[in-house]
C-alpha cells in the first residue's frame, strides 16, 4: 500500500519520523509520498527522502502559500524537480475557501507550475477547494499533464467531471466519517482504476482512530477498508488496485 499524500515535514510527524515509518511498515504501508507546499518545505521534503528508498516527494507551491510567492519562483521548482526523489509537482491549484491569496495570483502561480510539469513530463498533485470549475478550466490548456485531485471532498457531480476529464481522485480519512454519505457515493461512482489512497497526514485522522490528534501514514489502512467496502471489493483487492494506480501515476515501480 502507498500513502500517496502526506506531509512528513510537518513537525508533528518529523519529530517522530523513525516511529512514524516503523508503524507504517508494521501496518503494511510500504511506500509514502510526502508533499511540499512552498520552496522551503519542498527542500525539506527532498531532505526527508534522502537515504529512504520507501519515501518520495512532490515539490510545488500550494495556492494558500502563493501570496508569498512570485511566478519567477517556479524557476527554483525546475531545479528542485530534477532530484531523483521528486516524482511529481505539487501540491498546486486553486483554493477559494480561504482568502489567503487573490484568485488571479493563485491562477498565475498554478499555470506556471502546470507549464513546468508539461515541460518536464511530470504528473501533478492538485489542491482544489471550492474551485472545481476554474481548476478544470485552467487545466484544459495542459491536456498532456496527468493529475490527481488530492483529498477529494466534493460532490458526486464534481467527481464525475474530474474523472471524465481524465484525472484521478485521492481519498482521505474523510470517507470514513459517519456523516459523509455523499463522499462515499462519490467513491462508489469512481472507477477503481482512478482511485488513490492518502492520509493528508497530519490532518484528517480517519475512523476508528479519529480521536488521535495527529494523523499518520500507517492509518491509510482504515481509509482503504472503507473504500473497499463501498466498492464491494476485498481489502486485499483494493490494496492491489490502488497501489498499482499510485505506482503508475507516480512512475514509481
Amino acid at each position: 500500500m502507498i500513502d500517496t499524500h502526506c506531509h512528513l515535514t510537518d513537525p508533528r510527524l518529523l519529530e517522530q519520523l523513525d516511529g512514524v515509518l516503523a508503524r507504517c511498515a508494521a501496518a503494511g504501508v510500504e511506500r509514502i509520498v510526502t508533499i511540499g507546499t512552498d520552496l522551503d518545505d519542498d527542500r525539506a521534503a527532498i531532505a526527508v527522502c534522502q537515504g529512504r528508498a520507501n519515501v518520495r516527494c512532490a515539490v510545488g507551491i500550494h495556492p494558500n502559500y502563493s501570496a508569498d510567492a512570485k511566478v519567477s519562483d517556479v524557476a527554483a521548482l525546475r531545479e528542485l524537480q530534477a532530484d531523483p526523489c521528486v516524482v511529481a509537482l505539487g501540491e498546486m491549484g486553486l483554493d477559494y475557501h480561504y482568502d489567503k491569496a487573490p484568485p488571479a495570483h493563485q491562477r498565475a502561480i498554478f499555470e506556471a507550475q502546470l507549464q513546468l510539469a508539461a515541460d518536464v513530463a511530470k504528473p501533478v498533485v492538485i489542491h482544489c477547494r471550492e474551485a472545481v470549475d476554474d481548476t478544470l478550466a485552467v487545466m484544459r490548456a495542459f491536456p498532456a499533464v496527468p493529475a490527481v485531485f488530492h483529498c477529494f471532498t466534493g460532490t458526486r457531480d464534481e467527481a464525475r467531471r474530474i474523472v471524465a476529464a481524465g484525472y484521478l481522485l485521492g481519498f482521505t480519512g474523510a470517507v470514513t466519517f459517519k456523516k459523509n454519505d455523499e463522499l462515499r457515493d462519490a467513491v462508489r461512482d469512481t472507477p477503481a482504476e482512478r482511485i488513490l489512497l492518502e492520509t493528508d497526514a497530519p490532518y484528517l485522522t480517519p475512523e476508528p482512530v479519529r480521536k488521535v490528534k495527529t494523523n499518520e501514514p500507517s492509518f491509510t489502512v482504515h481509509t482503504a477498508r472503507v473504500v473497499a467496502e463501498v466498492k464491494g471489493a476485498s481489502y486485499e483487492e483494493m490494496d492491489r488496485i490502488t497501489t498499482a494506480n499510485a505506482a503508475r501515476f507516480y512512475r514509481w515501480p
